[in-house]
């Protein structure tokens, strides 16, 4: 499948940060703030917000990563920003982070990191 223009369909802003259920912590807050201003820079549009509690190491099994999955099976998102790999899977878990960004982009769907030092690469679903 042919990865979309980003600019011409909505993204999803996923935030997996906070450490337990209820309102959004400080992490979470600036993961958030962080992505709606990369969004802006870059002029994207954010359809949705998803979120997780951290901690779980497989996304496959989070609802808010299965709602993720649903928005791109849909061809509802052309990419899905996240503030870094860790939000998607831990280190020490990053077989996990492979297979889901792998894919992510055989759904012609690319993964963006919103954490500046990381916002700069380019498609990152590859490398994830």
């Amino acid at each position: 499948m042919i990865p979309h223009d980003d600019s011409a369909s909505p993204v999803v802003l996923y935030v997996c940060a906070d450490r337990g259920p209820g309102a959004t912590g400080p992490a979470g807050q600036c993961a958030q703030t962080e992505g709606h201003a990369f969004a802006e820079e870059r002029g994207l549009t954010i359809s949705e917000v998803v979120t997780d509690t951290f901690g779980e190491p497989d996304p496959g099994r989070r609802s808010g990563w299965k709602r993720v999955r649903q928005l791109v099976q849909t061809g509802h998102v052309t990419a899905v920003l996240v503030r870094w790999p860790s939000a998607i899977a831990p280190e020490s878990a990053h077989d996990l982070r492979h297979r889901e960004t792998a894919w992510l982009h055989e759904h012609g769907v690319r993964v963006r990191y919103t954490w500046a030092p990381l916002s700069s690469r380019g498609d990152v679903a590859k490398r994830g």
